[in-house]
């Protein structure tokens, strides 16, 4: 049984252009009226499938310090009406921005259980933050980390990005420097993507998008890798960096293929081997869950085939990559078996390496990582 929980808050204060994710400006909302919906969800899901104890929790978004501190509490009491108590040595994540983190949310969350923040900060760079539609300053940030310190947070993650619009090598190099200054646990560096339906995607399509070029998204990436090596930090995942103990525990169940808990307009989760969609649009989301029911609007039972290609492509993003061992133990089928020829080519290739009975990537596979995952990928699941 799942014992993770991602819960999803739609509100934002401000729609950044390179953002995809299901989000709505929070002025206007009725946002009491989300959250007692989501209370409803979350009872109505642990009745359905009794949860047992929970390891993780993560409130994503959106931007979840977008709630008031009376709303924040409401949220995580309602969490725990519904969900066990987090284990002893569990995780429980709220994301922020560094403008919304105020000391009396940080405090509620504080007594509400959450003990780590993941931040999103994306750049140190002022012309960059402004680009990306981003409301802090640079000194938001460090006024933001040292009030979680204050409060008594020790487990913080900082998001970044490179391949930024107009971005240069030494900006990116500035953000990293500026990440070490603080002193952190944890930090998550993305490559930009240009999703579809996003501003950046319009202004991709009229060639008015100036992105850096692959050769020096390449040598921002190779830097990142180096430099937070040299800090002592592990890379635990394509794009996650943390210090020896620090990994993100909820993060670790999507990539290991585990099972977990997904409520919230819009928000995924995977439970019985049944992957599920929920309605998006807030109206549709409330309208389901006034009708009694669970707000899916899509469910799929993921064949065995399907586990084993999720397996490849999310095991492979990790370090520890994916055990010979593991895949038999839930497929009862060797590994070889399956993939021994697409293995082969890739060991062959340089972009894998096998250490005892584990397939992983290799660095030049980290930078090839999409054509790696590819390869597992049957033509009737592409």
């Amino acid at each position: 049984m799942a014992q993770s929980v991602y819960i999803h808050i739609p509100f934002c204060s401000r729609i950044c252009p390179y953002c995809d994710f299901n989000k709505y400006v929070v002025k206007g909302q009725s946002v009491e009226d989300y959250l007692h919906g989501l209370q409803q969800e979350m009872e109505r899901t642990a009745l359905q499938h009794r949860p047992e104890q929970i390891k993780t929790l993560f409130i994503g978004g959106g931007t979840p310090t977008t709630l008031t501190p009376k709303q924040m509490d409401f949220l995580l009491e309602s969490v725990y009406q519904s969900f066990p108590t987090v284990s002893e040595g569990g995780e429980f994540t709220v994301e922020a921005n560094p403008e919304s983190m105020t000391e009396e949310l940080l405090a509620v969350m504080k007594a509400g259980g959450v003990n780590r923040l993941s931040i999103g900060v994306q750049t140190f760079e002022p012309s960059l933050l402004k680009k990306l539609g981003r409301m802090h300053t640079p000194q938001e940030v460090y006024t933001g980390v040292e009030l979680a310190q204050k409060i008594g947070f020790s487990n913080i993650s900082l998001d970044l990005m490179f391949g930024l619009p107009g971005q240069s090598l030494s900006m990116f190099e500035e953000s990293l420097e500026q990440f070490r200054a603080l002193e952190l646990q944890h930090l998550s560096a993305y490559s930009l993507k240009v999703e579809e339906g996003t501003f950046f995607h319009t202004l991709y399509r009229k060639d008015k998008l100036p992105l850096p070029t692959e050769e020096e998204e390449v040598q921002m990436y190779d830097f990142l890798m180096e430099s937070m090596a040299k800090q002592g930090f592990s890379q635990y995942e394509i794009s996650n960096f943390a210090l020896p103990g620090y990994e993100s525990k909820h993060n670790l169940t999507y990539w290991r293929n585990e099972e977990y808990y997904g409520v919230g307009a819009g928000a995924h989760g995977y439970l019985r081997g049944i992957r599920h969609v929920n309605a998006g649009p807030l109206k549709e989301y409330l309208h389901l869950i006034e009708e009694g029911g669970l707000p899916q609007i899509e469910t799929h039972s993921v064949t065995p085939r399907e586990a084993m290609e999720d397996m490849m492509i999310m095991g492979l993003r990790t370090s520890e990559g994916v055990s010979k061992n593991t895949f038999f133990e839930k497929y009862h089928i060797s590994l070889e078996e399956i993939y021994g020829k697409e293995l082969e080519t890739l060991l062959q290739a340089g972009l894998l390496q096998i250490e005892g009975e584990r397939f992983s990537l290799t660095k030049k596979g980290k930078f090839l990582g999409n054509e790696v995952f590819a390869t597992f990928l049957r033509e009737d699941h592409v």
